[in-house]
């Protein structure tokens, strides 16, 4: 993610869960019977409790989504294939549009709804192992649901965009809203005749009937919920394939105005972002390549997969490539490799800060990597509340911190002078390219900069994440 130099986002921990009736009519957990190995009502993440569910592992999501702009409902099925990672009387989606029909495996279930959460009870327990399809039809005007004071749905004058960080999924399809169950994605998005409904990887068609069009469009990469995206309204599309044969997707609102001409040279500065950072971090993760920026209603860039979604904001002043390197490196540092847990949100934010720090000095003749540091360092002085943020652990309210961002780069250039530019940029290619199950944490990332440079790293680490102070100038340090 990345904000117009607006640090901040809020982020709020769902700690307390207040069911609601849906069915069956005695809404208490207990009139379940819970009994045998209910899945757990979150995945195990400190920041966000009642955030994915215990229980299971996803394959699949099947989307299937109709928009309406003129009074802003959404409704839709979805169906989520996924593994019984244990034995299931009871499992949890997360969703909060009113589902109207559950059912497993073709038999219908019973569920109620209460805040973020879907608790469903199957007609039969689901056997350890086991892979069953879970469909949901659900509907509601995303807009008006706030769950304790988070509202990510984004409504604009022609449509609405659905992105956000760390949730949004949970508006408009029921998942397992954690970055550490990533799936691959079907998605088939509905709107009035006339209007575009644009979505991550592989564009496969359209088709218009009845006053509607219907969109089709597929992830064959695993993703994380959260980085999956829909944006409805009046789009202009561009489609093709670059010089070296891969393909492309840009949308661009057609109510951009006078930032137009600025946003369309910024997307398409993505094949060139996209060759360059393939230099530094190895091969593009993934096949397709774009971006879309709606006209209104966002004030921050996000990562979406194979499709980041821009801000108009960023395009006032004129083209920004900074931001197009900063969303493009994500699809290596988030998107193909997701945290399995939020507290290491500075692997995310730290290497694409870092990116926009080797393209510098290649776009402006700026300053180079170790110049950028030595600036921050030298120039944020030692009591300045910068160094009071543990970034290896900054809390749910910190996520997007400009210390998550500026020292987690501090933090990768600092190894970089500790081990050595050619260990550094190993190390960064093996994080992305060796990594088996596509999650990555700190002690992780600490490991595998140890086997290959050889050395103790630990309180390199301790020094630059995990203290609540400037780091001293050493060469242990990286300084």
């Amino acid at each position: 993610m990345n904000l117009p130099r607006l640090r901040a986002i809020r982020s709020v921990i769902a700690i307390g869960l207040c069911l609601s009736l849906s069915s069956p009519a005695d809404a208490s957990a207990s009139a379940y019977g819970m009994l045998g190995s209910p899945g757990d009502g979150g995945i195990g993440d400190p920041y966000f409790p009642k955030h994915g569910n215990g229980g299971y592992d996803v394959l699949s999501y099947d989307i299937a989504a109709r928009f309406n702009p003129a009074n802003e409902r959404l409704t839709g099925t979805t169906t989520v294939r996924f593994r019984a990672t244990q034995r299931l009387t009871v499992f949890n989606l997360d969703l909060v549009l009113r589902a109207s029909a559950v059912s497993v495996d073709g038999r219908s279930a019973r569920f109620i709804q209460g805040g973020h959460e879907m608790h469903i009870r199957p007609a039969t327990a689901i056997a350890k192992g086991a892979i069953v399809k879970v469909r949901v039809r659900y509907g509601g005007v995303p807009e008006d649901v706030s769950h304790l004071g988070v509202r990510p749905w984004v409504t604009t004058g022609d449509g609405a965009v659905a992105v956000g960080q760390p949730e949004i999924a949970a508006w408009w399809f029921p998942s397992n809203d954690h970055p550490s169950d990533k799936a691959r994605f079907n998605i088939v998005l509905s709107v009035p005749a006339g209007k575009q409904a644009i979505s991550n990887g592989a564009y496969l068609g359209r088709t218009t009937a009845n006053g509607w069009s219907t969109f089709r469009w597929r992830l064959s990469e695993p993703a994380a919920p959260y980085l999956v995206f829909a944006a409805f309204g009046d789009y202009e599309i561009e489609r093709g394939e670059t010089a070296s044969g891969r393909p492309y997707l840009y949308a661009f609102s057609e109510h951009l105005g006078p930032v137009s001409r600025p946003a369309r040279r910024s997307l398409r500065f993505t094949a060139e972002a996209t060759e360059f950072l393939e230099r530094q971090f190895g091969p593009y993760p993934f096949r397709w390549i774009g971006g879309v920026a709606p006209a209104e209603g966002l004030g921050f860039a996000l990562e979406n997969q194979t499709r980041p979604v821009y801000s108009p904001l960023f395009f006032t002043t004129g083209p920004h490539r900074g931001v197009v390197i900063h969303e493009m490196a994500h699809q290596w540092f988030g998107d193909a490799i997701a945290v399995r847990r939020w507290q290491y949100i500075w692997l995310n934010e730290g290497f694409a800060t870092y990116a926009e720090w080797l393209y510098t000095p290649v776009q402006y003749g700026g300053p180079t990597p170790q110049q950028q540091l030595m600036e921050l360092y030298d120039g944020i002085g030692a009591r300045d509340p910068f160094w009071d943020l543990r970034i290896g652990d900054p809390g749910p309210d910190n996520l997007f911190d400009r210390a998550v961002y500026d020292r987690g780069a501090m933090t990768l250039q600092a190894l970089r002078n500790r081990v050595g530019t050619g260990d550094f940029f190993t190390i960064a290619r093996a994080w992305v390219h060796d990594n088996a199950d596509g999650l990555g944490s700190t002690r992780e990332f600490r490991r595998l900069s140890e086997r290959i440079s050889g050395e103790d790293l630990e309180a390199f680490f301790d020094a630059w994440l995990f203290t609540a102070s400037k780091p001293a100038r050493t060469t242990d340090n990286g300084l």
